[in-house]
Parts: C-alpha cells; structure tokens; sequence
C-alpha cells in the first residue's frame, strides 16, 4: 500500500479545454446566477497559467466547442488513474459530446482507454475522489450505481465504495484530497454526513481538514519533483475563513486560485482539468 500512497499527487500533463462564449448564457446551472464571461475567461487563463507556467505541467489545451457550453469542466469526461483512463458517460446528455475531444487527447497521449457505452449508466469524474488507495464515487444527479460498477471494473487494483450526496452538484462539490491521506470537507451537515460514510466504508484511516465553506474544500493537490506539496485553494476574497484554515498546511506551496464566476454554474477548481502522471518513455 506504501508503495501505491508513494506517487500520490506526482503529475506531469494536464488537459483544459477553452471557454466557449456560449458558457455564460447557457451552462447548466442548479441556480439563476449570471455569469460575467470576460472575467470567468480571465480566471480560467490565471489556472491555465498557473498549471503550465507556475508547476511547469505539460499542458493540452482542447478547444473550446461552442455546441458544448460545459466543455471546460473536462473533469467530467474522464477519470485517469495510472495509464489507464475510463471516457465517462455525463449524467447530463447535453454534455455527452464532451467525452469526444478528451478521448482524442487521452488517445494521444498513448493511455489505455476504457469506454462507458453501457446506456443504462452515468457517471460525471466530479463524483469520482480518488485517494491514492481507493475511490470514492458519490451516487449524484448526475452519477449512478451502474456508473460506479464501471469505474470499478476499470480500476480492479482499487476498491470503490459508493456514497450518497445529498446536496451539492457532485461528491467534489463538498470534498477533495488536500494531501496524502488527507480529506479537505466541507461543514455543513450534508458533507459531514457523506465523510462519516466514507471513514465507515474504508479500511484506511484519513486526516481530515475541514473548512467552513462547502465549496472550498474543493481544491486540487499535487506533488511535483521540484515543489513538494501544492495546493491550488480558493481566494481569500472568495472564502476568507476556509483560506486560513488552508494556511496552517505549512508544509504545502499554496496557491490562491480564483474560480468566483465558474462557481455559478457548479463548476470547481478541480473540474478544470484532467491531471495525468506519464511516465516517460523508454
């Protein structure tokens, strides 16, 4: 198991996709909230440049599809673990298109593909937390039990547990890995709820870091040869509280990272990108 905890967070590709100009208008959305598109665009272009510039990732950046208004949440329409990567099957069929471009991507970067084609099944990669030793997949509105079943096919070197998520968009939408064995969550009840399941399933014991905001415990970990620990986390003007609590990580890189117009339509920090650890080739 040590030696499966030992890569967690080491990453070396990222692939984005562009913001279509459709986005602000007609992105799926569980509230009525208007989307400012020039500065969602400047947002996404800091992350972008933050992933490649600041981490030194190799970037893929898909364009943007105006059809798919949702496109730049490429978290959804694949989940990627070692060198094999599952092309999911969106619980929304407006963004089922998206799994098109990312399977072209993944394909080029030489992965084993795995394809959802069963009809009956859903399963977005927001629902989809892997720990480094085993996944969590929250059955949502938009994941489902035979979703799951898939995943866990896919992925026989880890065990799958199932958690029901209440409220929120995705089981990312209150959770996230903020470090080896360490669970950032979010308190509100429902996400307390969910943490309790998944301790009560696993046969690992995880640290938690609990934030305020249900929404920052969203955030993206990684472990780079040349950085150590970092943690991209929401903004102190997004979530003031929740950003101190991430400030006693001492040994972690922080990086504020604004997401303040994508969380209109559900969107997170870690549903923009799709993180993949390539091994070099011999």
């Amino acid at each position: 198991m040590a030696a499966l905890m030992a890569g967690f967070g080491n990453f070396t590709h990222a692939i984005v996709r562009a913001i279509p100009t459709s986005f602000a208008e007609a992105a799926l959305r569980t509230n009525c909230s208007e989307v400012d598109h020039v500065k969602a665009q400047r947002e996404h272009e800091h992350y972008v440049s933050v992933l490649k510039h600041k981490l030194g990732l190799q970037v893929l950046e898909l364009p943007a599809d105006e059809s798919l208004p949702d496109c730049v949440f490429v978290e959804d329409a694949a989940v990627v673990c070692g060198d094999t990567a599952l092309i999911t099957r969106p619980g929304a069929a407006s963004r089922r298109k998206e799994t098109e471009a990312m399977k072209k991507a993944l394909s080029e970067l030489n992965l084993k593909l795995v394809e959802m084609d069963d009809e009956m099944a859903t399963l977005d990669g927001g629902d989809v937390l892997f720990t480094g030793r085993e996944f969590f997949v929250g059955l949502s509105k938009r994941t489902n039990q035979r979703g799951a079943e898939i995943l866990a096919d896919a992925f026989k070197d880890y065990a799958v547990s199932t958690v029901p998520v209440q409220e929120g968009l995705h089981l990312k939408s209150f959770c996230s890995m903020a470090g080896p064995g360490l669970i950032a969550i979010g308190s509100s009840e429902s996400a307390q709820r969910a943490l309790k399941i998944m301790q009560q399933m696993s046969d690992h014991r995880y640290d938690k870091l609990t934030v305020p905001d249900d929404l920052a415990a969203n955030c993206v970990y990684m472990n780079l040869p040349s950085k150590g620990h970092v943690l991209l986390h929401c903004t102190p003007e997004e979530y003031p509280e929740s950003v101190k609590v991430f400030e006693k990580l001492k040994d972690h890189m922080l990086i504020p990272v604004s997401n303040s117009e994508k969380v209109k339509v559900d969107g997170a920090l870690t549903c923009c990108s799709v993180l993949i650890n390539k091994k070099a080739e011999i």
